[in-house]
This record gives structure tokens, sequence and C-alpha cells, in this order.
């Protein structure tokens, strides 16, 4: 990786890009520390050194997506989610509305236009998230526990509150921007990189903070052992990320005029973990729903109590179990609306290709589903399994729930870290054909 980077730097063109793409960084690391209009600094200071030390809670989750930038009610408050949520509801569009899935097939352009339409939908939820934050931050619902809670915005008035709303969404219209800029004019793959940023921004300090909480030789031993563990853990990702089931392909030899096209060969990667970190998102993002509504109501009711005592403390088995299951299940949803083995089977068979043993058409498209259900299960377990870690570190370390090497954190760096590290070879290798020459 570092051998990468320092043959980049050594590239004039691309050289500018990894400055452009560090600036663009810089940049929206310094929007995420600017309050919004409107909001005490002095308060939401005090009441954010009140929820690390207990955790961040119910908004944990997009608090990390966002750098620490939520709970601290900044212009950059609503982070990535905006952009990542509008994706996702997309891509679930395009296998139910026949009219986007025609889009998708149209090639660059139809990509475009689904690109546009992302835009909107962002813009959109940025609203209506913006919304619910600065109402839930004028409840005192934001930080449960603060003793200020109330005081975070002292003028509740209508202008204050549209004031704070549209602050907040042109922010996430930003961000949004600033990923597209990296993307066309930097290295590359702009949302995954700031989503890189926004998750690293909390680790030094979360691991300074199992320092201080240790017991052992004044938390050096605890530090040891988080950073040991952890790399452990980087390793692990790292080869499952990088595991893939390569099904081989045969092209027929075909005679067109006096010249012959194909007789290649070739394969499909089928990766072990083909959905990403897409089902840990979904199974956290529903877990939040219930402790949300009871959050809400306010209610004393038995059914909320029970709520309490179940699924909002992370380390109870009842959390744990339903957790694992949703992760298990939102995999193989994923897998399933993402990649469509009779498409695949198609497109082999219009252009002659098939898999050796395998007839072309029906039986290929079954083979490959067959395959694809073996590899997700190991794939399925192994997300389960890593977004756990938080839940171990809870009981071990008496981590709060930020713990830095949580199972969706660990998953978003290394998979942007490789993609970007590809990403630069690919361009070098562009430029320095040192494997011909040699």
């Amino acid at each position: 990786m570092l051998t990468a980077f320092a043959r980049a730097f050594k590239t004039p063109d691309l050289r500018k890009k990894l400055l452009f793409t560090l600036g663009i960084m810089v940049l929206f690391r310094l929007g995420a520390h600017v309050p919004a209009p409107g909001v005490s600094f002095e308060n939401v200071n005090l009441c954010v050194k009140e929820a690390e030390s207990a955790g961040a809670g119910l908004f944990g989750l997009v608090n990390m997506f966002s750098g620490g930038a939520l709970l601290q009610l900044t212009i950059f408050a609503l982070g990535i989610m905006p952009y990542i949520t509008a994706s996702i509801i997309l891509q679930l569009l395009v296998v139910v509305i026949p009219r986007l899935e025609a889009l998708k097939k149209e090639g660059q352009s139809g990509q475009a236009k689904i690109t546009q339409y992302t835009r909107y939908l962002t813009v959109a939820l940025s609203v209506l998230q913006a919304t619910g934050l600065v109402a839930t931050a004028r409840s005192g619902s934001l930080f449960a526990q603060c003793s200020v809670r109330d005081q975070i915005i002292p003028d509740d008035s209508i202008f204050t509150t549209i004031t704070m709303v549209i602050a907040m969404t042109a922010g996430a219209t930003l961000i949004m921007w600033l990923g597209e800029l990296i993307t066309d004019k930097g290295i590359g793959n702009g949302m995954s990189i700031l989503m890189f940023v926004s998750i690293a921004a909390g680790f030094p300090g979360a691991l300074w903070a199992i320092k201080q909480q240790g017991n052992l030789a004044d938390g050096w031993i605890e530090f040891g052992v988080v950073i040991v563990c952890g790399l452990a853990m980087v390793g692990l990702v790292v080869f499952v990320e990088q595991a893939q089931r390569r099904i081989p392909v045969q092209y027929a030899k075909r005679m067109i005029g006096r010249r012959s096209y194909g007789g290649t060969s070739t394969y499909i990667p089928l990766k072990v973990n083909q959905a990403g970190v897409i089902p840990v998102i979904f199974a956290a993002s529903l877990l939040y729903i219930p402790a949300l509504i009871v959050q809400f109501s306010g209610s004393q009711a038995g059914w909320a109590d029970w709520i309490n005592q179940h699924f909002v403390r992370g380390d109870h088995p009842y959390y744990i179990i339903t957790y694992f299951v949703l992760i298990v299940f939102f995999a193989f949803f994923y897998v399933a609306i993402s990649f469509n083995p009779e498409d695949v089977a198609d497109n082999m068979k219009k252009y002659g290709g098939f898999i050796p043993g395998i007839r072309a058409g029906r039986p290929t498209a079954e083979y490959l589903s067959y395959v694809l259900n073996r590899i997700t299960w190991p794939g399925s377990l192994y997300l389960g399994l890593i977004a756990l870690v938080p839940t171990v570190a809870l009981v071990l370390f008496n981590a709060n729930q930020n713990f830095p090497f949580g199972g969706t954190s660990l998953l978003i760096i290394v998979g942007v870290g490789l993609e970007t590290v590809k990403q630069i070879e690919s361009q070098l290798q562009q430029r320095h054909y040192e494997g011909f020459l040699r």
C-alpha cells in the first residue's frame, strides 16, 4: 500500500489528484466542527462529553457515519447518511419498478438518470432527517441524561428551527457534491472515501478512552490488547473480503467473415461477502426502531419497559441473537436483489459463453444460484460475528457502544482502503507499463 502511494506521488497527474482529494477531506472535517446557527456550543460540548462517557446510545450509528458531527449539531451533522440511504432505496426500487430497471439496462445514460434521482432523494431525505434531528434536540431527547439538554437550542422560534434545517440540508448536499468532486477530479470512489474519513476520525479518541478507562498498568495493557485484536480483525477482514469463488467461463469460437472471435476463457468472480456492509447497516437500523418508538412515546407501560430492558443495551442475549439473525437474513436478501443469476446466464448465452460441464440457459442460472447460496452462508455468518465484536468489547473492556474496532466501522475502513489502493494501482499501470516491458 505504501509503495503504491509513493509511486503515485512521483507521477504528476496522480499527485494532483491525491492532493485534491486530501484538500476535500480536510474541508470535510472542518465543516464537521462548524456549529449550526442557533446552537449553544458550550451546552452541546457539555452534553457530548456526558454522552461519550455513557455511549452514544440510539444515535451511535449515525453519529459514527457523520464523524461525530451529529451529536455536536454542526452544519455537517447529517453526514453521508442521507446519500447512503437514498442509494440503498434506489437499488431496491430498481428491482421493483420496471422503469428504473429499464434505465439501468440503458448503460451510462440510464445510470446518469438514476444518479440524478438519487440526488433528488438525498435532498428530500436530508430535509426530513434535519427536521427530525432539530425536533429531537429541542425536546431534549438527543441527550436524555444531560443536565442542560433543554438549553441546547436556547431560541425555540420557528425562524431558528427553519434556519437550522436549511443549514443542515445544505451541509448534506455539500457533502454529496464534495464526494462527486473526488469521484470526478480526485482518485475516485468519493462517497466511500468521505465515509472512511468520518469513521477513521473517531478512532484516536476511542482508543485513548479505552486506555484511560483501563485498570491494568494505567490502561496500557487494555490498550495493547485492543490494538492486537484490532490488527488480527483487520487481517481477517482483508482475507475474507478478498476471498472469491471463480467460476470458469468458456466462450465458443465464432467465424465472422475471415476473422474469428471468441475462443477465450475467463471467470465470474463471486465474492464470499457479496453483500458488503449493507446487511449490518440494515440490521442495526431496524433494531433502532423499537427503542426510538419508546423514547419518543415516553410510555411507561410494560411493553416499553420490556423493550428498554432487552433491546436498548447491546449486551443483552435477546439483542445479540436478534441482531445476528437479522444480519444473516439481510445478507441473503441483498445478494438476491443485487445479483440475478438468470440475467448473467442469458448474457453468457447471448455471447456464446458457457460454464464447462453445465448446459447454457436455465441450468447455468440454477448452478450460479446454487453456488451463490453456498458461499453466502459463510459470508453472512462472518458478517454476523464481526458485527458482534462491540458487544464482546462491551463485556470484556467495559467499552461504550462506539468501540473503535466495531464490525461496521472495520468493514467500511478495510473495504474502502482496499478499493482505493486498487484504483491507484490501476491508474499507475495505465501510465507505467512495467509488466509488459520487463
